[in-house]
């Protein structure tokens, strides 16, 4: 049998053979084929090109959280000693007031559930499991971990640690009243995916609280950079230690230029992001610095004032 496929409408009463062309069966199949085969070849390398990409940016992602892991377990113990510090001075009292003005004022604290990401040390879990909160500290850092359990002395059985990476949390839906976090998000390689872990985690009505600035952004942004220099000037004048300058500095901007919020003006964006996640309402407070801060963080960060973040899960 022969199909037939017409080039231009013949008229029957001419049956002009001319204008009708024959093609058998199996050379129409295999034409058919043909266009077929190499449809599934473009869409199967289309496909195989977006794994490769994918797993190219996987790949790219666990080498990141390899190079931060090996960085902040060198500085754990550094860093430790910065919280020491602060839990020793004004900021102990001052940042347990800013974080409890933002939790409901008929909380009971011992059922009221916080999770503390990006832990470090401890600073944050540890002022909140003295004031009485069921506290749970996240870093994905073990030896941040082991410093946070040493600083927290008699505390530490009241808290429960966790090794964890923040943009994929091991916990179930809606478990905590509030989450929190500081000095964190500008360091993470995908923080879109870690304030959706995040909101998750959230009961409904539960709040998120992040502590942040614009770390770094001085690698990207040339005003930015010459108020940088000021303020290392301003250190030595007011004979200071240097934060920046007392750390593995080279490593640390070597970190920062591959994530991504160095490069972004903040909190703009930290809005826009959660205002897509569920949130009933998101409020953005850029003069927490002056009520945290010591008077030596803010010669050190003149320039990079810290804001703090307010997310409550619709």
């Amino acid at each position: 049998m022969a199909i037939m496929i017409a080039a231009k409408a013949a008229s029957s009463t001419e049956g002009a053979n001319h204008d009708i062309m024959s093609v058998s069966e199996p050379e129409a199949c295999m034409h058919g084929y043909g266009e077929r085969r190499m449809a599934i070849m473009n869409e199967v390398h289309d496909i195989m090109s977006v794994s490769d990409i994918v797993m190219r940016r996987d790949e790219k992602y666990m080498e990141l959280l390899e190079q931060i892991e090996d960085y902040w377990t060198d500085r754990a113990e550094g860093y430790s000693q910065v919280n020491q510090e602060e839990l020793a001075g004004d900021n102990r009292t001052n940042w347990r007031r800013e974080l409890e003005r933002h939790f409901p004022e008929n909380r009971t604290n011992e059922t009221y559930k916080i999770l503390d990401i990006g832990t470090g040390p401890g600073f944050f879990s540890i002022i909140l499991a003295e004031a009485g909160y069921q506290v749970t500290a996240v870093d994905y850092t073990e030896a941040m971990l082991e410093e946070a359990k040493k600083n927290a002395g008699v505390f530490a059985q009241k808290i429960t640690y966790c090794q964890m990476d923040a943009s994929h949390l091991a916990f179930a839906d809606e478990t905590f009243d509030a989450v929190v976090s500081r000095n964190l998000t500008w360091n993470l390689e995908d923080p879109e995916q870690a304030y959706k872990e995040w909101m998750r985690v959230l009961k409904k009505g539960g709040i998120l609280l992040n502590y942040d600035a614009n770390w770094y952004h001085h690698l990207f942004d040339a005003e930015k950079r010459e108020e940088y220099e000021k303020d290392r000037q301003m250190v030595t004048e007011a004979g200071l230690e240097d934060h920046y300058t007392c750390t593995d500095i080279d490593t640390m901007e070597e970190i920062a230029r591959q994530v991504p919020l160095s490069r972004i003006d903040r909190p703009r964006w930290d809005q826009k992001i959660l205002q897509k996640l569920g949130t009933v309402q998101v409020s953005v407070d850029t003069e927490v610095w002056n009520q945290v801060w010591s008077e030596v963080e803010k010669v050190n960060y003149h320039s990079t004032p810290m804001f703090g973040i307010e997310a409550v899960k619709e």
